[in-house]
Parts: C-alpha cells; sequence; structure tokens
C-alpha cells in the first residue's frame, strides 16, 4: 500500500537493487536508484493506490474508503481510431450542442484526399496517442478508418461497443463481457466495422457477448460509454437521459451486467439544451469523481446523485463553462507502472482552476493531457471520447 504522493517527483522514492554474485556469494550493485514502482511492477508486486493512506488508516481499512485491489475501475490497455477520415457530422450535430461547423477550419473532407481540417486533426491525436503511449505508458490498438467506410466520426470509438473484466461490481459480471450498444446515428451505426469486431471478438476472447445493437430497429438507443459513466468497483452505473440514452435499455444494461445499481438523471447546458451523453458531464475514477452538479436542475435527482457519488468519491464540482470545455470528459487510466493517471484535453487541463487540480493529484499519480482543439470543436467530443477501453 503506497500513497500517490511518492509519485510526485519531489516525493518520489529510489532504491538500488543488488544481486548475489555465485563466484564469491556476495551482494554487488546492480541497478543503481530504480524508481520505487518501477522496481515493484517489474516483479509483479501489486500495489494498492490509496490517496491519503492516514484517512485509511482512522478509517480501520474501511472497505468503503479502501477498494479492493482485485477490481480496477481502470485499464492500462485501450482502442482508439486514428481520425484519418474525420469531417464535420451533420447528422450528430442535430443534438450534440458541443459541436460546431467545420466551414471555418478546412471544409467538408472527400475520399479523394485529406483535407486542411483532417491533416490538423491527425496532428493533434499524434500528440495524444504519444501522451499516451509514451509518456504514460498505456498500450494501444490502434485503427483507421477511411472516407469509404461513412463514418465522421469513428475517432469516438467508445459508444458502439464496452468491454468488461469478471470482477466488477463486486464479480456480479461473472465473465469476460463485450457489448455492443444501439447508435442514434446511421453513419455512426456503421462504425461497428467487422475488421474491428473480429479482433475484439476472436483475438481478444471474450466469454459474453451482450449485443443491443438490435434496438435500433425499435428507435431506441443507448450510446455505451458515452451515455454510460460507470463505478467498476462499486457497481454502480450513471446516466444521464436523452435521446442517445433510453432507460429501458439502461435498466436492461444493468440486470444483463449484474451491476448494483443504477442512478439516472438530466442534465442541460448553458443554453438549456439537453446534455447528449454523461461523459460531457462527469468523470468516475477510483476515489475522485469529476461532475457538473449545476447541469442537474432537478433539485431531487442532483441531491441523490450527490450523496451517491460522495459516499466513496471526493467530487470536483465543475461549472457549466467549464463541461463547455469539456473538463467533464476525462479518463481515469492505467499508466505502465500500474498507477491510476487521469488523460484529458489541454483545453480542459487548462480551464480545471489549480485547487481542482489539487483535489485529482491526491488520487492519481499525473493529469495528463494534450491539445486537441479542433476535434474537441468540430466534432463535440473531447479526450475521453477517444478512448475506449479494453479490460
Amino acid at each position: 500500500m503506497a500513497s500517490l504522493e511518492l509519485r510526485h517527483p519531489e516525493n518520489r522514492l529510489v532504491v538500488d537493487e543488488y544481486e548475489l554474485t555465485s563466484a564469491d556469494e556476495r551482494y554487488r550493485v546492480s541497478t543503481i536508484a530504480t524508481d520505487l514502482f518501477t522496481f515493484m511492477n517489474r516483479y509483479n508486486v501489486p500495489l494498492l493506490h490509496v490517496p491519503d493512506i492516514h484517512a485509511v488508516a482512522a478509517a480501520g481499512l474501511s472497505r468503503d474508503v479502501l477498494p479492493s485491489p482485485l477490481i480496477k475501475q481502470s485499464t492500462n490497455r485501450v482502442l482508439m481510431v486514428a481520425p484519418t477520415a474525420f469531417v464535420f457530422n451533420d447528422q450528430a450535430a442535430q443534438d450534440n450542442t458541443f459541436m460546431n461547423s467545420s466551414t471555418t477550419t478546412g471544409g467538408a473532407g472527400n475520399a479523394g484526399g485529406h483535407t486542411l481540417l483532417t491533416k490538423k486533426v491527425l496532428e493533434e491525436f499524434s500528440l495524444l496517442h504519444h501522451k499516451l503511449s509514451e509518456d504514460a505508458g498505456v498500450k494501444v490498438d490502434l485503427f483507421q478508418h477511411s472516407f469509404d467506410h461513412g463514418t465522421p466520426d469513428a475517432c469516438f470509438p467508445n459508444n458502439w461497443f464496452s468491454t468488461h473484466s469478471p470482477a466488477e461490481a463486486g464479480g456480479g459480471v461473472g465473465k469476460r463481457t463485450l457489448v455492443f450498444y444501439p447508435m442514434k446515428c446511421p453513419n455512426r451505426q456503421a462504425e461497428r466495422r467487422e475488421d474491428i469486431i473480429d479482433v475484439l471478438r476472436d483475438h481478444l476472447g471474450y466469454e459474453k457477448i451482450l449485443d443491443l445493437s438490435r434496438e435500433e430497429e425499435n428507435n431506441k438507443y443507448f450510446e455505451g460509454t458515452g451515455v454510460l459513466v460507470i463505478d467498476r468497483v462499486r457497481g454502480t452505473a450513471y446516466v444521464s437521459l436523452s435521446e442517445r440514452a433510453d432507460r429501458d435499455l439502461a435498466e436492461k444494461w444493468v440486470r444483463e451486467l449484474g451491476y448494483k445499481d443504477l442512478v439516472t438523471f438530466t442534465s442541460s447546458d448553458s443554453n438549456g439544451g439537453i446534455v447528449y451523453h454523461t461523459n460531457v458531464m462527469m468523470a468516475i475514477g477510483t476515489t475522485v469523481a469529476v461532475i457538473c452538479l449545476e447541469s442537474i436542475a432537478d433539485d431531487k435527482e442532483r441531491r441523490n446523485l450527490q450523496a451517491k457519488l460522495g459516499a466513496t468519491h471526493e467530487i470536483v464540482d465543475i461549472t457549466r463553462e467549464q463541461m463547455a470545455a469539456l473538463c467533464g470528459n476525462v479518463l481515469e487510466l492505467e499508466d505502465g507502472n500500474g498507477l491510476p493517471v487521469l488523460a484529458m484535453s489541454t483545453q480542459a487541463y487548462n480551464a480545471f482552476t489549480p485547487e481542482q487540480k489539487k483535489v485529482m493529484r491526491k488520487h492519481v499519480a499525473a493529469l495528463h493531457h494534450a491539445p486537441i482543439d479542433t476535434l474537441e470543436h468540430i466534432g463535440g467530443g473531447g479526450v475521453r471520447c477517444t478512448l475506449a477501453e479494453l479490460f
């Protein structure tokens, strides 16, 4: 058990490594000043990360304070789709108020070649990919798409599928599970490509497949971890209801996945528009959560959500203005040393206050960010939307 403060540069611990020589049976230094977490990770020593050791000790290692190390909120592996054919999606813009027309940034794309817009977005995406894979040590399974696919928003893959470990929800999930979701926009339904599905289904070996995509025939939609913000450790699903988040399907998802609780509510932006995806107004880590409480107008719904989430997490309450800067669209991942980190855009990072960043750093080893301004402005989604977690 170690405090995350040990990951901060000024508090880091290093160890010298010794080897027993066979010739004279003496211990000799083999490596000087290895980072403690790197050393422990190399020898598969399990780490239990807690934000405040003194608080945990005072609580007598209460399970409410100290999550089980066997159930992980975050993963070290994600699937991403490079925006190789990204353009403004007119279909999605009908109810995504975070999107803006691309006419001032290069215009629409075409199958004959990349536009200035697509090239700019790819430059930004490459920085994000580097930040995650090289700096954070996250394993990235990278795909691309073409204009022939007709899927301008394919770089947001977390909406059409999700994956789940058997240990989630206190073991309620039971089997490694792959879920497919019903998408509202026809050109987003086409993101369910057979080549990606083959990798997920055949090569990663999920034992159970739950296919909700057939609900599209009934005009019912439930767009994956866009509308689902889940506490994988404690088995609670949070859903902001909208045209893309059907209540009946939310309830079915909870039953099928063996989750323990469902918390639904309605949220709105500063102009009164319904928030299209839950993950733009809230995010849940192992012990910290980001949420825009003022976006929930109903007092009962807001108090219920705050009480439920506040019982297990320290809440970073953001404003609607910060939500518009996609501060709610962040994701906890596991870095190369097995430590939790938060991934976000540079726009979101700059919009958080110093005090809010201080709170988040109590719970994670680092705040990793990259500038994806064009993708956010035109696509209406942030860093979290680009990441489909692989458990």
